[in-house]
C-alpha cells in the first residue's frame, strides 16, 4: 500500500494564523515548552552572572568613608535593580522580542496579531513574571501549568499582554543557488504528478527518522509506483529513489514544466509548476527581503516620501505570492520564508516608527498622568482601602494599648520607646549620616517599586492578592500610627513621614488601580472577551505603572535625602506641600490632556 502524504507528515507542531489586512493568512509556530524554558534557564544564568559582576564592583567599594563612595555605590543598587527587572523588558522592547536566551534557542515574543511586541506589552508581560516565576511557595510552577493549559502556549504575562512566544525563523535562509535554476530544456517533461512529487520529497527528507523496517516498506511501495514509468537500474531502492528525485527537480525547473493541464473543461490551458514559479520569482523575493529586513528595524520613516509607494506595492505583491505558494503547494521551507518576509513588510508598513517616533517626555508628562486620571475611580477604591482599615487599627491600639504586642512585629515597639530617647537627644527618626543616605535613597527606591510592582500583579488574582495587601499594609500603618502616639511621638514620626510619604502613598494607590483594572477585565470583562479586556486594560495599566516608577523614584528620593537628614521640621512640612501641588499639577496635565483627545 501507498503511504499517504498525512503518514509521512505527522506535524504535531502548534500553528498561531494571523490574517493580514491584505487578506492572507501568516502561520507562525509557537515555542515549545522546553524550548521556552531552555530559554529562560539560559537568561537566568546570564542574569546570575552580571548581578555577580555587579557585585564583585560593589564589595571594592568602600561604602561610608566618603560621600562620592557612598553616591557611587547607590548608584549601583539602582543598576542592580534595573538589571534584575529590566533585562527581560529591556531586550525584549528593544530587540524584536528576542532576549539573549530566546534568541539562542531560536524563538520569540511577538503580539498576537503578529506585529513586533510593544514596549507597553514588554513591561506587562514582565511584570507579571513577579507571578509567573517568582512566585514565592513554587517558582516557576504557575507559568508551567498555564503553558500546558493554554492553546497558545500562553502564561498569565502572555495573556495580560496579548503577546505569544513563536518560532524565530532564520530570516536568511536561501532559497536556493542561481546555479540550481537554470533552466534546461534538454531534461524533458516532469515524470510524477504534483502529489507523487510531494510524497516522495517528504520520504526523503524524513528517512533517516524511521526505522529500517517501515523505510524498507514505504521505499518499496514508492519504487513499485514508479518503475513502470522511470526504469530501475540500481537494486540498492533508496538510491533509485534519490535518483528519480533529483531528475524530477531538474525536469521541473525547465522549460518543459508548463505543461496542459486535464479534466474539467481546461483542455488548451496550461498551469506553472512549483519549481518553476520558484525559479521566476526568486530574485524579486530577495530583493524585498533584504528591503524588508531594513524597514523592519526603521519602520516607514525610514523610507522617503517617494519610497513608500513602491515598497507599499512590492509589499502587496510579495503577499499575493505568499497565496500562490500555498496553492503550488511548495516546499514548506519556502512557505515559511516567505511568511516571513510577508511579516517583516507588515510590520513595517503597519508601524510607525523611526521619525515618528514619540519623545519620552510625551509619555511622562501626559500620559502616564492621563491613564491615571482615565483611573480615578480605581484609585478611589484603592484609596478606601487601605484608609478605612488604617483609621480603624489606629482606634483600636489608642483604645486597647495592649493589643500592640499582639499585633505589632517587636522591633517596631523597640522603634517606638527608642523614639522617645532620641527625641530627647534632639536626634530625628532615623538619622542616617550624610555619606550614607545616597545608598539609603536607593535602596528605598528600589524597595517601593518592588512593593507596587507586587500590588499591581496582584489585580490577576481577580484583584484578592491587591486587595489583601491594601487592606494589611493600611492596618498595619494605622497600628504604627497608634502606637508611637501611645508613645507621646507622633509628630516625630510624622515629621519624618512628610517629606515623602504623599508621593509614596499616592504611587500605591496609583499601583492598585492598575491591577484591579486587570481584575476586572477578568471578572466583568463586559461586551469584550476576557482576552481583548486583558489586553485593553493592560495598555493602560503599563502607562500608570510608568507614572508609578516616577513618583516612587522622587519619593524614595526625598526619603533617603532629606527624611532620614537632621533638616528642621517645618522644611519636611514644606516639601509635603510642594509634593501636594506637584501632584496637582502632574494629574491636571493628564486630564487637559484627555480633554484635547476627546
Amino acid at each position: 500500500m501507498t503511504p499517504s502524504a498525512r503518514d509521512l507528515d505527522l506535524d504535531l507542531r502548534q500553528i498561531h494564523g494571523v490574517e493580514t489586512p491584505e487578506h492572507v493568512d501568516i502561520r507562525f509556530e509557537l515555542a515549545g515548552v522546553g524550548s521556552r524554558v531552555a530559554a529562560a534557564l539560559l537568561d537566568l544564568f546570564i542574569l546570575w552572572l552580571s548581578i555577580v559582576g555587579l557585585l564583585m564592583v560593589y564589595s571594592w567599594l568602600e561604602i561610608g568613608i566618603s560621600r562620592v563612595r557612598g553616591w557611587a555605590a547607590a548608584f549601583m543598587v539602582l543598576l542592580l535593580f534595573l538589571l534584575f527587572w529590566g533585562y527581560y523588558t529591556l531586550f525584549e522592547a528593544l530587540n524584536g522580542g528576542r532576549t539573549p536566551g530566546k534568541q539562542a534557542l531560536g524563538i520569540r515574543v511577538v503580539m498576537d496579531t503578529g506585529r513586533p511586541v510593544t514596549t507597553g506589552a514588554a513591561v506587562i508581560r514582565n511584570l507579571v513574571r513577579l507571578l509567573d516565576c517568582y512566585f514565592p511557595v513554587l517558582p516557576f510552577l504557575p507559568a508551567l501549568v498555564m503553558m500546558f493549559v493554554s492553546r497558545s502556549n500562553k502564561r498569565l504575562g502572555d495573556m495580560a499582554a496579548g503577546t505569544i512566544v513563536v518560532r524565530d525563523r532564520p530570516t536568511t535562509w536561501s532559497i536556493g543557488a542561481r546555479s540550481e535554476a537554470v533552466e534546461l530544456i534538454e531534461a524533458g517533461p516532469p515524470e510524477l504528478s504534483e502529489e507523487e512529487f510531494r510524497l516522495l520529497d517528504r520520504f526523503l527528507g524524513r528517512m533517516n527518522e524511521l526505522t529500517p523496517d517501515v523505510q524498507f516498506r514505504i521505499g518499496r511501495d514508492l519504487a513499485r509506483r514508479f518503475e513502470p514509468r522511470i526504469p530501475r537500474r540500481t537494486d540498492d531502492i533508496n538510491a533509485y529513489l534519490v535518483e528519480v528525485f533529483t531528475a524530477e527537480q531538474t525536469k521541473r525547473r525547465s522549460h518543459f514544466a508548463t505543461r496542459p493541464q486535464t479534466g474539467g473543461g481546461s483542455a488548451g490551458r496550461t498551469t506553472m509548476t512549483a519549481e518553476r514559479f520558484l525559479a521566476r520569482k526568486r530574485d524579486a523575493w530577495d530583493a524585498f527581503h533584504r528591503l524588508a529586513l531594513r524597514m523592519e528595524r526603521t519602520g516607514v520613516g525610514g523610507l522617503a516620501a517617494g519610497e513608500i509607494p513602491p515598497f507599499a506595492a512590492q509589499y502587496r505583491e510579495v503577499a499575493a505570492d505568499l497565496a500562490r505558494a500555498r496553492t503550488y503547494q511548495l516546499d514548506q521551507r519556502v512557505i515559511e520564508y516567505l511568511e516571513r518576509v510577508v511579516s517583516a513588510g507588515h510590520n513595517a508598513l503597519y508601524r510607525a516608527r523611526g521619525r515618528d517616533r514619540t519623545p519620552f517626555q510625551h509619555y511622562l508628562l501626559r500620559d502616564f498622568p492621563a491613564a491615571v486620571v482615565q483611573s480615578r475611580v480605581y484609585v478611589l477604591v484603592a484609596l478606601l482601602l487601605f484608609l478605612v482599615p488604617a483609621a480603624a487599627a489606629y482606634v483600636m491600639i489608642r483604645e486597647r494599648p495592649a493589643i500592640a504586642e499582639e499585633v505589632m512585629p517587636q522591633v517596631m515597639i523597640n522603634r517606638a520607646e527608642e523614639a522617645a530617647k532620641r527625641e530627647a537627644q534632639g536626634r530625628t527618626y532615623a538619622q542616617t549620616s550624610a555619606e550614607e543616605r545616597p545608598v539609603v535613597a536607593a535602596l528605598i527606591i528600589t524597595n517601593n517599586i518592588q512593593v507596587s510592582f507586587g500590588v499591581f500583579v496582584g489585580g490577576l488574582t481577580c484583584g484578592l492578592l491587591t486587595a489583601w495587601l491594601l487592606v494589611a499594609n493600611g492596618m498595619m500603618l494605622g497600628f504604627g500610627f497608634g502606637l508611637f502616639k501611645n508613645y507621646g511621638v507622633l509628630s516625630y514620626l510624622t515629621t519624618f513621614v512628610a517629606g515623602h510619604g504623599v508621593l509614596e502613598l499616592t504611587a500605591i494607590f496609583i499601583s492598585a488601580a492598575a491591577g484591579f483594572r486587570m481584575a476586572q477585565a477578568i471578572i466583568a470583562p463586559g461586551d469584550r472577551t476576557r482576552k481583548d479586556a486583558l489586553v485593553i486594560e493592560g495598555r493602560i495599566a503599563a502607562r500608570m505603572i510608568g507614572a508609578v516608577i516616577t513618583l516612587l523614584a522622587l519619593a524614595g528620593t526625598i526619603e533617603g535625602l532629606l527624611s532620614t537628614s537632621d533638616a528642621p521640621a517645618t522644611l519636611k512640612i514644606g516639601v509635603s506641600l510642594a509634593t501636594v501641588v506637584l501632584l496637582f499639577l502632574y494629574f491636571a496635565s493628564g486630564w487637559q490632556y484627555l480633554r484635547s483627545r476627546a
